[in-house]
C-alpha cells in the first residue's frame, strides 16, 4: 500500500511508458504521494505489475502511436476519475544506428513515439489541463545536449521534445498550464534490452556512460521518478520551462 499522502493527493496524472523503469517508478511516486495513476503502455503484463499493491494505478493497453488513441488515454482518465492534472510523456524508444545505417523502419517509430505521440496527447489533454492548471512533463534524455554518434535519432527526437517544452511553457502559460522537462541520463532501466542489445553491447555501453558521468555510477529510477513528481507538484508552481537533467553530472562535465 501507499504511503501517507502528500501535495499530489487527490491529483490525476496520466503517466506513458508506465509498464517498466522511470515510468513505473513514477507511476508508484505520484500513488505514494496519493495521487490516481493512469500508467499507459503497450503490454499488460507489465502495466500489471507496476499497478500490483498500489490502489491508485490504473493500468490501460494503449499504443500511444495509434490514431485515436491519445483522445482514448484521456477519456478514459476522464472517466475514471472525473479530471486531469498532469501529463508525462515518458514513453520512448531507441533504434540504433549510424546516418550509413539507419532506415525508413527505424527511424519512423522513434519519430511517432518520441516526438508526434506526445504532442497530440498533450493536444488532447489540454482542455482539461487549463481546467485544472495542469502541469505537463516531458521526459527528455541529457544526451540530447550532446553528440551521441550511433543514436543521433533518438538523442533528436528528444531534443526535439525539450524544444517544445519551452515553446509549450510560454504558450500555454496564459491558460494556466505549466510545462517542463526532465532529462534522464545513464539509468537503471531495460531501454538497452527493449533496444535489442546483447548484454556485452549494453556493457559497453555502460562502461562509455560511467566513464561520463562525473557522480561514477548508474542512476536509479526513482531519482528520476522524484524529479518528476516533484516539477509536477503545486509547490512548484512558478516554475515552468525548465528542462531539468537528471544525470550525475554528465551534461557539465
Amino acid at each position: 500500500m501507499e504511503s501517507s499522502t502528500t501535495s499530489q493527493a487527490g491529483r490525476v496524472v496520466v503517466i506513458t511508458g508506465a509498464g517498466t523503469g522511470i515510468g513505473r517508478a513514477t507511476a508508484r511516486a505520484f500513488a505514494a504521494e496519493g495521487a490516481h495513476v493512469l500508467a499507459v503502455g503497450r503490454r499488460v503484463e507489465p502495466l500489471n505489475e507496476t499497478a500490483a499493491g498500489h490502489d491508485r494505478i490504473t493500468p490501460l493497453a494503449a499504443d500511444i502511436t495509434a490514431e485515436g488513441e491519445p483522445e482514448r488515454i484521456v477519456r478514459t482518465a476522464l472517466k475514471a476519475y472525473g479530471r486531469l492534472d498532469v501529463l508525462v510523456n515518458n514513453a520512448g524508444i531507441v533504434r540504433g544506428g549510424t546516418l550509413a545505417t539507419v532506415t525508413p523502419e527505424t527511424i519512423a517509430p522513434q519519430i511517432a513515439t518520441n516526438l508526434v505521440a506526445p504532442i497530440l496527447l498533450a493536444q488532447a489533454a489540454l482542455p482539461f489541463l487549463e481546467t485544472s492548471g495542469g502541469v505537463i512533463v516531458n521526459v527528455s534524455t541529457s544526451v540530447g545536449q550532446r553528440a551521441w554518434p550511433g543514436s543521433a535519432v533518438y538523442a533528436a527526437t528528444k531534443t526535439a521534445l525539450e524544444l517544445l517544452t519551452r515553446s509549450w511553457a510560454v504558450e500555454l502559460a496564459p491558460r494556466g498550464i505549466r510545462v517542463v522537462a526532465v532529462a534522464p541520463g545513464a539509468i537503471d532501466t531495460p531501454i538497452g534490452a527493449h533496444q535489442g542489445l546483447t548484454p556485452q553491447q549494453m556493457a559497453a555501453v555502460r562502461q562509455w556512460q560511467l566513464a561520463h558521468t562525473p557522480l561514477g555510477r548508474v542512476g536509479r529510477p526513482e531519482e528520476v521518478a522524484l524529479a518528476i513528481s516533484q516539477l509536477a507538484a503545486p509547490s512548484a508552481s512558478f516554475i515552468t520551462g525548465v528542462v531539468l537533467p537528471v544525470d550525475g553530472g554528465a551534461v557539465v562535465a
